[in-house]
């Protein structure tokens, strides 16, 4: 099992589904994990089965749509550690599925803010405190959607991919400057709530918990990787 003593992750969209999975995950493996998302109450929920379960964690609510709190986040923690270790960046919005012709402006936009300017932002201001880190890493988690469009995916997949390329970018020019690792993953088929609403019909059963994602990030999270490093999350993982 990957030891990560020590270390201080930051998980984004850590309230629920994969992130939240991630962050128990990374507790379990000796991180002080700092619980972001909008939702305070179920941060805490979070937070505490941490703590019973003999970890460390701190939550933080950020608001994504709102660049001033991620500058605020992060110097927040600068106040606080020297460095942040590990970033796992998770959280996302899914606008309601639709032909392109018919994509809500207002869905969009919003999902072009979560999904795309929140990690430039994520980026900008946690780049001086992960490049202070021994060993950081930043996994992005993206979408098959992204580079394999699908009808009526349209509004998803353009803020993901566009997402997806500046992470690309952003591993590619540290990769030779700095220590930084950068993964990509793709969590494939994974039982939570933003896959329910995509697939109403399916039984969830049928689909890898979100658990299985977060072993697996743990894990690839001790591996030696190049950066950009990516990989998809099948169900035997």
């Amino acid at each position: 099992m990957t030891d990560l003593t020590g270390r201080i992750a930051l998980v984004t969209g850590a309230s629920k589904g994969i992130g939240a999975a991630v962050a128990e995950a990374l507790a379990a493996a000796g991180a002080h994990v700092v619980l972001t998302a909008r939702d305070t109450t179920k941060l805490e929920a979070i937070e505490e089965r941490i703590f019973e379960a003999g970890g460390a964690a701190t939550i933080a609510p950020v608001d994504l749509t709102d660049a001033d709190s991620i500058a605020r986040l992060a110097n927040a923690l600068a106040g606080r550690w020297p460095s942040i270790d590990i970033l796992v960046h998770g959280a996302a919005v899914l606008p309601e599925l639709t032909a392109v012709k018919d994509i809500d402006q207002v869905a969009l936009s919003r999902a072009l803010t979560v999904n795309l300017l929140a990690t430039q932002a994520l980026i900008a201001r946690f780049d001086p405190l992960l490049r202070k880190a021994v060993d950081p890493r930043l996994v992005y988690l993206t979408t098959s959607v992204a580079t394999a469009p699908r009808a009526y995916w349209g509004a998803y997949a353009a803020s993901k991919a566009a997402a997806e390329v500046l992470v690309d970018c952003y591993a590619q020019e540290t990769c030779n400057i700095s220590s930084l690792k950068v993964a990509i993953v793709d969590p494939g088929a994974t039982r939570t709530d933003m896959r329910a609403r995509a697939y109403p019909g399916e039984d969830p059963a049928s689909v890898k918990p979100a658990s299985v994602v977060a072993d697996r990030i743990v894990a690839l999270l001790g591996e030696q990787i190049a950066s950009p490093h990516r990989e998809r999350v099948n169900h035997s993982s």
